[in-house]
């Protein structure tokens, strides 16, 4: 049963006046967790609401004991009239909206950077990118283009931010630089940004394309784009070279993106073989997204490929990956509908993934982002889901009016601020919440010759509103939107008829815009309404000669067995005969058919270790081993050392290439495994080679295009190499 009510009186609504379209009785939005009723938000006991455009109050408590206070009250506190006013009769979504402005100012550092939030100092390559592409590029251009110029390091490469492992190529989604530069490019026009961000974009992806594209799928290796707390989106076992190892959805469609811009940029600049390639990698990338990640069962994208040497699907749905994938045209019209009407919608809005991980706290595990949310909903307007739409502008709204700022994120299970960590006025929070109202009741969209206009007023939503004093390049627009629909029945500048879109070249002084929408009602799709839900804990298996074993489970159905990344069986015993040579994993199955993730995989498959004396291993060492095996496929990997930082933070991930004789075979990663922690061993990932019969080498060394984020310390300890015998 649908929870979004729509009731607003639409009767005679042409020609009323702001005031006259909506009252305190009207429900905008309802679910199970609140209701947005009029200028207010009800939850349970508590309530917000907007006593002026300027002004927010809430008597919410936060979970008791919870150590990040919550504000009660906003009151306006910056000049924003330079910035578009918004005028709407819905007071509590105007007050949200210039609370959005509000704290932009505030995130603005007197070095002209952007600050990521009020618990978070500094410029983060990932996060302000995205909010770079959320409104910050044409509220804040100055800003955005001198914070990612702090992103680009002293060789020229897109700086990769610390994090699991040691950074790149771990976490391998800075090339989201690349889709927020040129979006600082559409909104300026500026040939000498575009001429400055060029190389560094062509430079960075070049580097990624030899580091870590090539699988056998086409997808781009690395941890999931943002989700970057290990353990909280991976089962335990999964060290960092394993979190490396994993294909994922997010970070595959950015890499696409970027791509694609790329070739966009290069036409611009008259580098027409360097665009070809460009789009080329573009559409490469698309169609492994869509041909190994697509779930026809579930209608959406899973999250990742995951394992070692054998890749199985995370069939989580991933909700910033789903969004970016429509809204950048990786999913067609149709899989976009369909991707909308599959994702579970919670009472309090779509989860960062579904389902959760039972035995990890909340953060990105078992919470709602509302920068990711605001992704979301734009992804729904751009496929036409009106429902979408209403509980993902009700989802944002609900939580920056009951805490009165943009808060960083909340847990799924009662829509609180209590998880791992909290930050008021969050930047890219703060960035979608204003670009709710601009791109989507609005429509403005940027491109790189003008300025587009494709409004998605839901029913419920439907009056006249107005945005003044909006800047683009040298004209000022006034814009006024009347009725609702998706499709556009006027489109007028300064009173003349025209389509909707302003060209660069002729947007000069003062450009009156009215759109009046056609009143027809959206065709309706639906929304999947689904409660939190968790998934079973990951079993423990091991090998006990050739049989599987493993820990039993609580309140589960079945178990899935897996050999080789294919499912084989299933069964209600905790053992597996495993005589067949091969790599084996176990899967714990719910009553609901929920899947959790797969056992540690355990090889019955033949394996060589060649030991090493565990000397240092710096960019000037060459490592040469001679082997001489059966001939065959096998998996290559390293034992290591690598104790120059810890495992979730600092960037000094050790890179090396792997060759076969002459032959470069792929990339091996040496995480960071603890600072100082020298007597920890780990397995690099592996590399899968074709070994011919006889004697050969392999040849571990450095190469340019190995240089970490660091630059000065990429170094480890090298201890092995095995080789494992495909069993395939």
């Amino acid at each position: 049963m649908s929870y979004h009510l729509k009731s607003f009186m639409l009767a005679g609504l042409m020609g009323l006046s702001v005031a006259g379209i909506a009252t305190a009785k009207d429900v905008v939005v309802k679910t199970p967790a609140y209701t947005w009723k009029g200028d207010t938000i009800l939850q349970g006991p508590f309530k917000a609401f907007a006593p002026s455009e300027y002004e927010i109050v809430s008597d919410y408590s936060a979970q008791p004991g919870y150590y990040m206070g919550i504000d009660k009250v906003w009151k306006l506190k910056n000049d924003i009239s330079s910035y578009p006013k918004l005028t709407t009769s819905n007071r509590l979504l105007q007050a949200v909206y210039n609370m959005g402005l509000d704290e932009m100012v505030n995130a603005v550092e007197p070095d002209t950077t952007l600050r990521t939030g009020k618990e978070w100092a500094g410029v983060w390559t990932r996060d302000v990118s995205y909010s770079i592409l959320l409104s910050m590029a044409y509220l804040q251009p100055e800003a955005s283009r001198i914070s990612l110029m702090k992103k680009v390091d002293p060789l020229g490469r897109i700086i990769q931010d610390t994090g699991s492992g040691g950074a790149w190529p771990v976490s391998t989604d800075r090339e989201i630089w690349c889709v927020a530069a040129w979006e600082v490019y559409k909104v300026t026009g500026d040939k000498k940004w575009l001429e400055y961000i060029y190389p560094i974009m062509k430079r960075s992806l070049e580097t990624d394309e030899k580091s870590f594209y090539g699988t056998e799928t086409g997808l781009v290796k690395g941890e999931t784009s943002f989700i970057d707390w290990r353990e909280q989106s991976h089962p335990r076992w999964m060290q960092c070279a394993d979190i490396y190892n994993t294909e994922t959805l997010s970070t595959s469609v950015v890499h696409a993106q970027a791509w694609r811009v790329l070739s966009e940029a290069a036409e611009l600049l008259g580098h027409k073989a360097e665009a070809k390639k460009a789009a080329e990698v573009a559409d490469t990338i698309t169609a492994a997204i869509n041909e190994y990640l697509w779930l026809n069962d579930k209608g959406y994208y899973g999250m990742y490929l995951y394992g070692r040497d054998n890749l199985i699907s995370n069939p989580r749905v991933e909700t910033l990956g789903e969004s970016l994938a429509i809204m950048w045209d990786v999913a067609n019209q149709e899989r976009a509908k369909t991707i909308t009407e599959n994702n579970p919608t919670t009472p309090y809005g779509v989860a960062t993934f579904y389902p959760q991980i039972p035995d990890m706290p909340a953060y990105h595990n078992n919470s709602l982002w509302p920068w990711v949310g605001a992704w979301w909903t734009l992804a729904n307007a751009k496929a036409g889901n009106e429902e979408g739409v209403m509980e993902g502008i009700g989802a944002i709204v609900r939580p920056a009016a009951l805490f009165a700022t943009n808060k960083e994120n909340f847990n799924l299970d009662n829509g609180d601020i209590a998880t791992e960590l909290n930050s008021s006025n969050m930047l890219w929070c703060l960035s979608g919440n204003i670009a709710l109202t601009h791109k989507i009741l609005f429509g403005i969209d940027y491109k790189a010759d003008g300025l587009a206009f494709h409004p998605f007023v839901p029913e419920a939503m439907g009056e006249t509103r107005r945005l003044d004093n909006f800047k683009y390049r040298d004209a000022v627009l006034n814009i006024t939107v009347s009725g609702f629909g998706d499709k556009i029945k006027s489109f007028k500048v300064n009173g003349k008829e025209q389509a909707p879109f302003i060209l660069a070249k002729k947007a000069k002084g003062v450009m009156n815009v009215e759109i009046e929408m056609d009143n027809t009602p959206i065709a309706p799709l639906q929304v999947n309404h689904q409660g939190n839900a968790k998934t079973p804990i990951t079993p423990i298996a091991w090998l006990e000669g050739t049989t599987l074993s493993w820990n039993p489970i609580e309140y589960i159905n079945h178990y899935v067995i897996v050999k080789d990344g294919k499912r084989v069986g299933t069964t209600n015993a905790t053992t597996f005969d495993a005589s067949a040579p091969g790599e084996y994993q176990v899967i714990g199955v719910a009553d609901s058919g929920i899947e959790g993730f797969a056992s540690e995989p355990r090889s019955t498959r033949t394996q060589v270790f060649i030991p090493l004396k565990g000397e240092d291993n710096d960019k000037e060492s060459v490592v040469e081993i001679p082997i001489n095996v059966p001939a065959g496929e096998y998996y290559v990997s390293l034992e290591y050392a690598n104790g120059n930082g810890p495992v979730n933070t600092e960037n000094k991930c050790a890179i090396r290439t792997i060759s076969l004789d002459v032959n470069r075979s792929g990339l091996l990663v040496l995480p960071q495994r603890g600072k100082g922690n020298w007597d920890e061993h780990g397995w690099t990932n592996s590399v899968k080679i074709s070994i011919p019969e006889g004697e050969h080498s392999l040849r571990i060394d450095y190469r340019p295009e190995n240089e970490n984020m660091n630059i000065a310390v990429n170094h480890a300890r090298i201890y092995g190499v095995r080789l494992v015998k495909d069993s395939k």
